[in-house]
């Protein structure tokens, strides 16, 4: 810190002596007719500017050490990292540190935040690479063992192939949108009957092949959602279903309403949950004990489907016995949340 600085900063006073000297000594002299006055204010200028310049010194002293540390860390390549941070010498630079301090602290929570999503979005990348090469894979296999098998049952295995591709991209679409949500959404009164009849047509043939039981209330609901997201949202929880109950079991959707909201319910007699697992269902990434045992588990249907309940202003709520059942409900609130969106 050079000397010129500090007296810049120190300006005011410098201003506020030079005018309050001034006075005194115009008052001095008018005061009197002496001349030998001028000699007692001439004095008086001289000793109280020795002071003021001892003042000054002293203070720049004390300062500049403080001063120089400050220099020194701004110039310093250590980012987010406050090191020997120098000892404030009045209140004001105090206040300075402090805040600066507080500043650090959150920027080093953001970037650890930013860091964690990098790093499950890197997860959730390789992840997804793996799952979909395996469709691939099989459709190569197939290819290979073409000559061998009749073209209506190539055609058949090729389609679900190209399904389960499909089911992966859009899950990878809905996921990189989901941080833009807002810009992608048109709230309108929906038909969730309607949505829920192209869910169940879409994965008709999972149906068909497992001989699994799907039964849906014939009354037509209607919400505000969007109805596109809340189709994804659906299509995520069918999934998640089909995929556990084994064959032969049995589908069931229904609504309850009250007061406050309606319920569309998702009822399957499929593995269920474990009890220390139902409370991670929602994490990003989390497959549990059933997921492990699937190859097939990416561990996002469910995290995709309950983040995207959210930001539609609905809920998300799962309860399971283990080998007895799952029931997965969607709350449609009748006085709509719009602080997600």
């Amino acid at each position: 810190m050079k000397f010129s600085n500090y007296l810049r900063d120190t300006r005011f006073f410098l201003a506020f002596y030079v005018l309050l000297i001034s006075f005194i000594s115009l008052v001095i002299f008018l005061s009197t007719t002496d001349l030998s006055i001028v000699n007692n204010i001439f004095y008086i200028n001289i000793s109280s500017l020795f002071f003021v310049i001892l003042y000054l010194a002293i203070g720049f002293i004390n300062q500049r050490k403080f001063y120089q540390e400050m220099e020194r860390l701004a110039e310093s390549e250590l980012e987010g990292v406050l090191v020997g941070l120098p000892k404030a010498q009045n209140y004001e630079q105090k206040l300075y540190l402090d805040l600066i301090k507080k500043n650090n602290i959150n920027y080093l929570h953001e970037l650890e935040k930013l860091q964690n999503e990098k790093r499950e979005q890197q997860e959730f990348v390789m992840s997804w690479i793996h799952e979909v090469k395996l469709p691939i894979a099989v459709s190569r296999l197939l290819i290979e063992k073409s000559e061998d098998q009749p073209t209506e049952w190539l055609v058949d295995k090729f389609e679900d192939e190209l399904r389960k591709i499909d089911d992966y991209v859009e899950q990878a679409l809905y996921y990189s949108r989901i941080d833009s949500f807002s810009k992608d959404y048109f709230i309108t009164e929906v038909n969730v009957n309607k949505i829920i009849k192209n869910s169940v047509k879409k994965y008709a043939k999972l149906f068909i092949n497992k001989d699994i039981q799907i039964n849906i209330e014939n009354k037509n609901q209607y919400i505000q959602s969007d109805s596109k997201w809340l189709g994804f949202v659906i299509d995520q929880l069918l999934t998640n279903s089909l995929k556990y109950t084994d064959g032969g079991g049995k589908i069931a959707i229904f609504f309850e309403e009250d007061s406050k909201e309606k319920r569309m319910l998702i009822l399957d007699n499929g593995m269920g949950i474990k009890m220390e697992d139902i409370n991670r269902v929602f994490d990003r990434g989390f497959t549990g004990t059933a997921g492990r045992s699937n190859a097939k588990s990416t561990g996002m249907g469910l995290y995709l489907a309950k983040q995207l309940a959210t930001k539609l202003g609905h809920d998300l709520t799962i309860s399971s016995v283990e080998n007895q059942f799952t029931k997965v409900v969607i709350h449609f609130p009748k006085i709509r949340n719009y602080y997600h969106l």
